[in-house]
């Protein structure tokens, strides 16, 4: 059986393809007492283990994922993008939560993708002191721009002021926490030094990282990881007549993505490799931007080769097996 779920934040749309021409489709709550009561009803439909599959959403699907795959069943998070091509394939037109779920298992049914491994504990936790850090970060942001607009006096500017104090130190002991976590886990210490040794990749860098990677053995390759943050380039070439320049194709983690961007620049100056690889590309008159992005999967994959390896990184020795 293929179990398509459309999630959203108070709701789970679900289609089931059976051995019967009719799909079921139901809603449930996307709560704890709304997961079970899927896991109650799939099991009211049959005692096969269920192949489910949820686009990858976020903490919006993490917990209904967890919650299938405890209770044995084979979940595959799908990277959106590769839903809605496939809708393109059907000409889909139909756009409703019913319709999605629905295109979702025919999804799951014919591509059978792989099957989605929780992270530990350890990381899970970590992930989400993470997320928590980047959530405060952005709220300082609009404060900090709501204050320096202009205008703002009296009550207000003073409630403004409070919660930026607020933020502030929210922010430092989220930062302290993560680093403490780091910490107290060995293998997560070892990690994040190993990934350290890369002039460009600090310690906030490191713990997003190994956050958002999770187990890095999961990849057979740099390739696969750098198409999971979406840093796999996306030609534009077709007959003789097209000649596109080519792009990032953003179809994976923008999370990734973004913590990349500014460690990119600094090893561009200060990565004695990726500076010399980011001089090549230069004279080949190579834009600004397909420089830092190039430079962002280069440092994707020099983290993945020390992780995997468990070696710090040596530029002399990543030199010479380039």
């Amino acid at each position: 059986m293929f179990l398509g779920i459309d999630v959203s934040k108070k709701s789970l749309d679900v289609a089931l393809i059976r051995d019967h021409p009719k799909p079921l489709h139901k809603v449930f709550t996307n709560d704890a007492a709304g997961h079970g009561e899927l896991l109650a009803w799939l099991n009211q439909h049959g005692d096969q283990t269920v192949h489910a599959c949820l686009e990858a959403t976020g903490t919006w699907a993490q917990n209904v994922a967890l919650a299938l795959h405890e209770a044995g069943h084979v979940v595959s998070l799908v990277n959106p993008a590769q839903i809605h091509a496939f809708a393109r394939t059907g000409l889909k037109r139909t756009k409703t939560d019913k319709a999605d779920a629905l295109l979702i298992a025919r999804f799951c049914q014919m591509h059978l993708p792989p099957a989605w491994t929780p992270a530990s504990p350890q990381v899970q936790q970590l992930q989400g002191l993470v997320r928590r850090l980047e959530h405060l970060e952005e709220m300082l942001t609009i404060e900090n721009n709501r204050l320096g607009a202009g205008g703002v006096q009296g009550l207000v500017k003073e409630s403004l002021e409070e919660h930026i104090a607020y933020l502030n130190g929210q922010i430092e002991k989220t930062r302290r926490q993560i680093k403490d976590h780091i910490d107290q886990n060995p293998d997560l210490k070892q990690q994040a030094q190993l990934l350290e040794s890369i002039p460009g990749i600090g310690a906030t860098t490191a713990a997003l990282l190994l956050a958002e990677l999770g187990d890095i053995s999961h990849f057979d390759n740099a390739r696969q990881v750098a198409a999971f943050a979406g840093l796999v380039p996306r030609i534009r070439e077709s007959g003789t007549s097209v000649r596109g320049r080519s792009r990032l194709s953003k179809m994976g983690s923008s999370r990734l993505r973004k913590s990349l961007y500014f460690p990119a620049i600094t090893a561009l100056r200060f990565n004695p490799l990726i500076k010399a690889f980011g001089l090549r590309l230069s004279a080949q008159g190579k834009s600004k931007m397909l420089i830092v992005g190039a430079a962002m999967r280069k440092l994707l994959h020099l983290a993945y080769g020390v992780l995997k390896s468990g070696i710090p990184f040596d530029p002399d020795f990543v030199a010479q097996t380039a």
